[in-house]
C-alpha cells in the first residue's frame, strides 16, 4: 500500500512507501493510543468493550484496565498521571502511577458535560479537552440525554483542584461535534477540528490560557467513497497537522495546504506517536491497532522527557510538573529548570572561529562575526551563571605531532594537516571572553560530537543535570553530532542558534531549520535569558 503526497514536503515526513503493519486486531473500536515513555509500551481505549487495553514492544497486547468507564481519549500530564475522557462518567479522570483515579471534572454550570472526547496539556499543566456528544449514544457510550445543549472546547487551569468545573474557551455554538485537538510546537496555536463539520479551527492561545481566533485552517475533510471523518489530531515537531479523516490520515502544513495522505486498511479514529525514538505512529483503527515508521516525531509535549531515576521503582510515585518537565514552552515562552540544566559551549577555540587560526580559510570567522557568536554566548554563559546552571566548556585538544589521532574522517584529516588545536598553543585555547570562570567545568575531548570522551556525562549525571543548551561551533558538526546524541541519550536539547555558528549562513541554516529541528528545541539567546530572568 502506497501513501499519496501531494507536496513534494510529504516526503520529508514519511516513505510513500512505508508499510502500515497490523499490531492486533479483533477489538470492538479502539481509540486514545498513547505511549508511555518510561514503560515503553503503549495504552489505547476499547470503547465498546469498556477496557484499557496494553501493546509491548514483544508484540503481546494484554487487558490494563476493566471496566474503564468506556474512555477515549488519553494523554499523560508532565508527572505521568494518565488523563482519560470517560464516556460513561462525562468525566476527565486523572489516574495516577499507583492506580488511584480522581475525577478533574465532570460539571459546567451545574450541568453534566456533554462525554469529553479529546485531551490535551500545555506545558504550565492546563489541561484542554473537546466535548462532543458521541458518548451518549449507543455502542460508544452510554444513551441518555444531554444537559449543556451545547458543544464545546474547555480547560482546566494549573493547579485545578479535581471537581471544580471546568472553564469554558471556546464559543458556545461554534462546533457542532468538537473533537480532537492538539497545540502547535510552541503552543501558541491549538487546532481543533469538527467531525460533523469536517474543518480543522486555529486558535491563539493567550498567556493566561484563554482563546480566541478560530479561523478555518482547513476544511472539506470527507469523501463520499471512502470511510473517515475528522477525529483524531496531532501536530509534529515542524508544525505539520496531521488529521485522520476518509482513507486513513490527512497532514496539513501550518499554511492550510495538504501535503499528502496515509492509507490505512480500516477507518481511523486516532493516533499518536511513540517508540524509543518517537518516530513511531501508533494508529487506532476501529477493530485494529496499527504501526507505521515516519521521518518526524510530534511536538514535544511535557510528559515526553520524565526525569530518569538511577534505579526505577518498579511503579514510579507521582511527581510534580515543576520537577518532572525540564524545560518547556509556557504560553509560547521557553520556561526551564535551573537546577536541572546545563549549558554547554562547544569548540569556541582560537582555530575554529578566529582570524589567524588553522581554520581560517574556511569562513568560519566571518561566519562568527555575523552571528556575533562570542558576545551572545558570553552573556548566555553569564545569564546561565546568575540562574545556578551548570557552564560546561567543550574544547578540541590534541597532543602535539597529533599522535594516534584517527585519519579516518576528512574533518579528523584536516585537522592534523593545519597542525590545529594542539595543546599549549594560541590555537588551542578558548576564545577571548569565553574563558571560563569559576565553578565552569571544562570537557575535553578529539571528536566531533562532545560524548565521547565520557568526561561530558559524568558531569551532568553526578550534577543531576537532564537539560542541555546546546552552543557553540560548528552548527552543522560538533553542535549537531552533539544535540543528536543528547536526544539519543534521553537529555532535552535547546539550542539557542545565535549562540551557534559554522562557516557560512547556508551551512548553519540547513542545520537549525532541518536536521536539529528533529532532535532540539531551536530558539534564541534572548528566550532563553527571558526563561531565566
Amino acid at each position: 500500500m502506497s501513501h499519496m503526497a501531494i507536496d513534494r514536503r510529504f516526503g520529508d515526513l514519511i516513505d510513500a512507501y512505508a508499510p502500515v503493519n497490523q499490531l492486533g486486531t479483533g477489538f470492538g473500536f479502539t481509540e486514545g493510543p498513547i505511549w508511555h515513555p518510561a514503560g515503553q509500551y503503549l495504552l489505547f481505549s476499547d470503547m465498546p468493550g469498556d477496557v484499557r487495553r496494553k501493546w509491548t514492544p514483544d508484540g503481546r497486547v494484554d487487558e490494563y484496565q476493566r471496566p474503564s468507564n468506556m474512555g477515549n481519549g488519553m494523554t499523560y500530564d508532565a508527572a505521568l498521571n494518565l488523563l482519560v475522557c470517560e464516556h460513561a462518567t462525562s468525566s476527565v479522570a486523572r489516574v495516577a502511577p499507583d492506580g488511584s483515579r480522581a475525577v478533574l471534572c465532570s460539571h459546567f454550570e451545574g450541568k453534566e458535560l456533554n462525554s469529553p472526547n479529546d485531551v490535551c496539556v500545555r506545558s504550565d499543566g492546563s489541561v484542554y479537552f473537546s466535548d462532543p456528544t458521541f458518548g451518549r449514544m449507543e455502542y460508544f457510550g452510554v444513551p441518555r440525554q444531554t444537559q449543556q445543549g451545547f458543544q464545546g472546547v474547555y480547560m482546566l487551569r494549573p493547579g485545578h483542584r479535581p471537581g471544580d468545573e471546568a472553564i469554558l474557551v471556546s464559543d458556545r455554538y461554534m462546533f457542532a461535534q468538537p473533537n480532537g485537538l492538539c497545540f502547535s510546537p510552541d503552543e501558541t496555536l491549538l487546532y481543533v477540528n469538527d467531525t460533523e463539520q469536517t474543518n480543522i479551527r486555529v486558535f491563539e492561545v493567550a498567556p493566561d490560557g484563554s482563546l480566541s481566533g478560530g479561523r478555518i485552517l482547513a476544511s472539506g475533510i470527507r469523501d463520499s467513497l471512502k470511510p473517515g471523518v475528522p477525529d483524531g489530531m496531532k501536530c509534529d515537531i515542524r508544525g505539520n497537522v496531521w488529521v485522520t479523516a476518509p482513507g486513513g490520515i490527512w497532514v496539513y502544513a501550518p499554511d492550510g495546504i495538504l501535503l499528502g495522505k496515509l492509507e490505512v486498511p480500516e477507518l481511523v479514529a486516532n493516533f499518536h506517536w511513540g517508540g524509543e525514538d518517537w518516530q513511531t505512529l501508533f494508529i487506532c483503527a476501529t477493530h485494529s491497532l496499527y504501526s507505521v515508521r515516519t521521518r518526524v516525531r510530534p511536538r514535544n509535549e511535557p510528559f515526553m522527557y520524565p526525569r530518569r531515576e538511577a534505579a526505577p521503582p518498579a511503579r514510579p510515585a507521582a511527581r510534580s510538573a515543576v520537577e518532572t518537565a525540564p524545560a518547556e514552552s509556557a504560553g509560547g515562552r521557553l520556561a526551564i529548570n535551573p537546577q536541572r540544566t546545563a549549558l554547554v559551549i562547544q569548540d569556541m577555540q582560537n582555530d575554529v572561529i578566529m582570524d589567524g587560526g588553522a581554520f581560517a580559510d574556511s569562513g568560519a570567522p566571518g561566519h562568527a562575526r555575523e552571528q556575533n557568536v562570542v558576545a551572545n554566548a558570553a552573556r548566555l554563559a553569564e545569564a546561565c551563571r546568575r540562574a545556578g546552571i551548570l557552564v560546561l566548556h567543550v574544547w578540541f585538544v590534541c597532543e602535539p605531532g597529533h599522535p594516534a589521532f584517527g585519519q579516518n574522517a576528512p574533518l579528523f584529516q584536516g585537522v592534523k594537516a593545519a597542525n590545529g588545536l594542539v595543546r599549549g598553543t594560541w590555537g588551542v585555547a578558548p576564545v577571548a571572553g569565553l574563558e571560563p570562570r569559576g565553578g565552569d567545568l571544562a570537557v575535553e575531548k578529539m571528536t566531533m560530537s562532545a560524548w565521547e570522551s565520557g568526561r561530558l556525562e559524568t558531569y551532568l549525571r553526578g550534577a543531576g543535570r537532564d537539560t542541555i543548551i546546546n552552543t557553540g561551533a560548528w552548527t552543522n558538526m560538533s553542535v549537531e553530532h552533539t544535540a543528536r546524541t543528547g536526544a539519543d541519550k534521553g537529555y532535552r536539547i535547546i539550542l539557542p542558534e545565535d549562540a551557534c555558528s559554522t562557516m557560512n549562513a547556508d551551512w548553519h541554516r540547513a542545520a537549525t531549520d532541518y536536521a536539529l529541528q528533529n532532535v532540539a528545541t531551536v530558539t534564541t539567546v534572548d528566550a532563553v535569558i527571558a526563561a531565566l530572568d
